[in-house]
């Protein structure tokens, strides 16, 4: 298994941000019993669970304004408190998402907000691409599931690559920050706005 696979495998069982699991992968030398002990002793691991649990009622609405003044994102963030939504590293977090979907332009929020007849529809698509292929049905299956994960990539904004850090996804930037803020923290709702070329309607 490489070693992002491991980091991958790693994130999956645990909820720490990409960061944490790569450094506690790198000191148990690739053991995943190891590392995930590691994350656990320095705080990582029980920051992302225990915020889980918890509600968030505070927090800020973030706005990006492209410089043409025709393409826009607003977007609402949550945490538990007030000290953490004056936070500059919450803002900044804030911040980044809303140039996140301006620029990324995401249909959903998560992959759980997809309605499931979309999601149904796209994997009858995919399932028809590949009816000519002499593949065993399994086969199929596993690069159905994989096509639906690109494209849940692609048009999710949690499962986004994130545009300054293209190696992480926007969940995995929400799970660092939960990790070192020590907050429970959500994306609840973001709206993008672009001006079309037509003509304006007429009131």
């Amino acid at each position: 298994m490489s070693n992002a696979q491991l980091v991958m495998q790693l994130r999956q069982r645990t909820g720490a941000g990409i960061i944490d699991c790569q450094q506690a992968l790198k000191v148990a030398g690739g053991d995943m019993e190891q590392a995930i002990e590691i994350l656990k002793q320095t705080g990582a691991l029980k920051a992302v669970k225990k915020s889980a649990e918890r509600s968030t009622f505070e927090g800020v609405i973030a706005a990006y304004v492209h410089h043409t003044k025709k393409l826009a994102a607003l977007v609402e963030v949550r945490c538990e408190t007030d000290f953490v939504a004056r936070n500059a590293e919450f803002i900044e977090l804030a911040n980044d998402i809303a140039m996140q979907v301006a620029a990324m332009n995401p249909e959903y929020l998560s992959p759980e907000t997809v309605p499931s007849e979309v999601s149904a529809k796209e994997r009858v698509s995919f399932l028809a691409e590949l009816a000519s292929e002499n593949k065993p049905d399994e086969i199929k299956a596993k690069i159905v599931e994989g096509k639906l994960h690109k494209w849940l990539s692609e048009v999710c904004l949690t499962k986004q690559a994130f545009f300054k850090r293209e190696e992480i996804t926007v969940e995995d930037l929400v799970n660092e920050k939960i990790a070192k803020l020590g907050e429970k923290i959500v994306i609840v709702r973001y709206d993008r706005y672009e001006m079309s070329s037509g003509l304006a309607p007429v009131c």
